[in-house]
């Protein structure tokens, strides 16, 4: 059997290094002893009790299952600020951040359609897979086999000359670090505007730029922990078609924006 390695010592020791909290500082705050949290450190405690455990957890706004088998030394700088601000690709709420997906008879993964008047819905609902079970589902044609897909019916003219109302078809994007500057996604947020269609850009301290197409709307930027998911655009469709001259402005906007993200980097 393959051995399970255990990083809960080396996490509990960077997070508290991370807050500048000495061994009594957090064993003060926690209502613990400074020697068993020492003993949590550096591995002589095999099995804490749960209750300890708990308390780890709900002290770093992380699951169990983060303290315990995920070395967050080996993370960037991006992701550990987005665990300690209780948002990243590995948790959501305390718990293992996992997508909730529909399958069909034969176990096939289908694709859901999330229409304007769920989209706030969708921001609440989103892990829930009674919810996600609730949507309409389609089986499109011609999609990669690698990868989970949604369609989201969009509103507005910030993404011109993508006709207001296209149905965008995007994929579930797993890391966010990972994401190209510049790149046209639907982005699922805690806040009012639940669900947008932006150019996402990742920037330092876990923040993401959002800019539109459309040259009306001026970028800005949001923090890591008011995204829940990021979906990156794969295809579209639409009853009207755009004219040349809106695809020539969209290139022209794309290619400047290229260069000013040049420029700052």
């Amino acid at each position: 059997m393959k051995q399970t390695n255990i990083f809960l010592g080396n996490n509990i020791k960077l997070l508290r290094q991370r807050q500048r909290l000495t061994q009594e500082g957090l064993a003060e705050k926690l209502g613990m002893s400074r020697s068993k949290i020492n003993c949590i450190e550096i591995g002589q405690t095999k099995s804490p009790a749960l209750e300890d455990l708990l308390r780890f957890a709900r002290f770093f706004k992380m699951s169990l299952d983060t303290l315990v088998q995920i070395d967050l030394s080996r993370l960037g700088e991006l992701k550990i600020r987005s665990l300690e601000a209780g948002s990243d690709v590995y948790i959501q709420g305390g718990a293992l951040r996992v997508l909730a997906i529909s399958v069909d008879a034969e176990n096939n993964e289908q694709v859901e359609y999330v229409p304007i008047k769920a989209k706030a819905g969708y921001a609440t609902g989103y892990k829930d897979s009674e919810y996600i079970a609730s949507l309409e589902r389609h089986s499109v044609p011609n999609l990669p086999r690698h990868g989970t897909f949604r369609i989201f019916a969009t509103q507005g003219d910030s993404m011109l000359p993508i006709p207001e109302g296209s149905d965008v078809i995007a994929r579930y994007e797993t890391d966010w670090t990972q994401i190209k500057a510049g790149t046209p996604c639907i982005v699922i947020l805690n806040t009012e505007q639940s669900l947008v269609f932006k150019l996402v850009s990742v920037q330092p301290d876990a923040y993401f730029l959002l800019s539109s197409l459309n040259p009306a709307y001026q970028p800005y930027r949001v923090h890591a922990s008011e995204i829940l998911e990021i979906w990156s655009f794969y295809a579209f469709t639409s009853k009207n078609i755009p004219a040349f001259s809106e695809l020539s402005i969209v290139l022209q906007a794309i290619k400047d924006l290229k260069q000013s993200i040049g420029k700052k980097k």
